[in-house]
C-alpha cells in the first residue's frame, strides 16, 4: 500500500517536484470560454489572456464527482491519499473533497490547508517529506492539520488596478496609488488574504516583506520555503531575492521559485512577488 498526496491546482510547486503529486484542476473562465486550470490552459497562457482581457476571469471548484473519481481510482489500487486543498474560506472546493470522502473512510484524510499558491506549496512538500518518512495518510494529517497554522504567505503586489478591477479597493484609490507609486504588501494567514502594509516603489516594498518575514519571527528553514511571482517575466523576483539575500545564503542551498497560478493571479494581477514559509 502507498500514500498518495493529491492537491488542488491551486497549489504552486517547485518543478522538481512535478509529477509527485496527484493534482485535480479547477475551471478558469474568461467570459464564455471556460479552461482545465493546468490542463487546458498553462500559467503564461493565463497571464496573456489575463492581460488582454477587458473583464477579469472567475474561476469554478473542484466537484465532489470530480473527487470521488479520484478517491475511488486511489482506494481500488489498494492506496491511501491525503488531500491539500486551498483555503476553505477561498473557495468551497475543501468543502467539495469533504462530501466526496465521506464514502471512502479512513482511506482519504482531508485537511483544509488555510493558504494557497505557495503556501499550499509548502505544505504539499512538507507532506511528501513526511510520506517519505514512513507515515501514512492518517499520520501525515494530523502534523499537516497542526503545522499548517505556522505557513505564512507574503506579497508585494506591483499594481491595484486589478484589487480595483475585482471589486476590493475603489477607482480612486487605484488611481492615487497608480501616481504614488504604492505597492502593496499583502498576506494569507489563518485562511484569508489581509493587508500589512503599502510602500512606495519597489526598493522600499522589498524592505518591507524583509521586515514582514522578520516580524513574523522568521523562517523555519528545516522545512520547504517557496518563492512565487505573477505575470511573464521574473525580473522584479529577482530584484527580491537579491535585495534580500542575507535572508537566505548560509540557510538555504538552493532558493527555488516558481509562477503563481490563476486563482490569486486575477486578483493581484501581473507583477508580484511573494514568499511562503513555515514560521519559527
Amino acid at each position: 500500500m502507498a500514500t498518495r498526496i493529491i492537491i488542488d491546482s491551486t497549489a504552486d510547486i517547485n518543478e522538481s517536484l512535478n509529477g509527485k503529486f496527484t493534482v485535480v484542476p479547477l475551471s478558469v473562465h474568461f467570459g464564455d470560454e471556460e479552461y482545465i486550470d493546468g490542463v487546458t490552459i498553462n500559467h503564461k497562457q493565463f497571464y496573456e489572456k489575463l492581460i488582454e482581457s477587458d473583464v477579469l476571469p472567475t474561476t469554478s471548484q473542484v466537484t465532489p464527482a470530480a473527487f470521488s473519481d479520484v478517491f475511488k481510482e486511489v482506494v481500488e489500487s489498494g492506496d491511501d491519499a491525503v488531500v491539500l486543498t486551498i483555503s476553505s474560506k477561498l473557495s468551497g472546493t475543501y468543502q467539495s473533497a469533504v462530501i466526496a470522502a465521506q464514502d471512502f473512510g479512513d482511506k482519504i484524510q482531508v485537511v483544509d490547508s488555510l493558504t494557497v499558491t505557495i503556501g499550499l506549496g509548502v505544505l504539499a512538500e512538507y507532506a511528501l517529506k513526511l510520506r517519505d518518512d514512513g507515515m501514512n495518510a492518517k499520520e501525515i494529517a494530523k502534523i499537516i492539520t497542526e503545522q499548517r497554522e505556522k505557513v505564512l504567505v507574503i506579497a508585494l503586489l506591483d499594481t491595484l488596478e486589478y484589487l480595483q478591477k475585482g471589486g476590493r479597493i475603489s477607482k480612486t484609490v487605484a488611481f492615487a496609488g497608480g501616481l504614488l507609486s504604492i505597492k502593496p504588501v499583502i498576506c494569507v494567514k489563518d485562511g484569508v488574504v489581509g493587508m500589512l502594509g503599502k510602500a512606495r516603489g519597489s526598493k522600499q516594498g522589498n524592505n518591507l516583506l524583509v521586515k514582514e518575514i522578520e516580524a513574523a519571527g522568521g523562517v523555519d528553514f528545516t522545512k520547504p520555503v517557496m518563492l512565487g511571482f505573477t505575470g511573464l517575466s521574473d525580473h522584479l523576483l529577482l530584484k527580491y531575492k537579491e535585495d534580500s539575500s542575507y535572508l537566505w545564503e548560509g540557510n538555504v542551498e538552493n532558493l527555488s521559485y516558481t509562477t503563481i497560478g490563476s486563482v490569486v493571479g486575477t486578483h493581484v494581477g501581473p507583477g508580484a512577488v511573494a514568499v511562503a514559509f513555515f514560521k519559527n
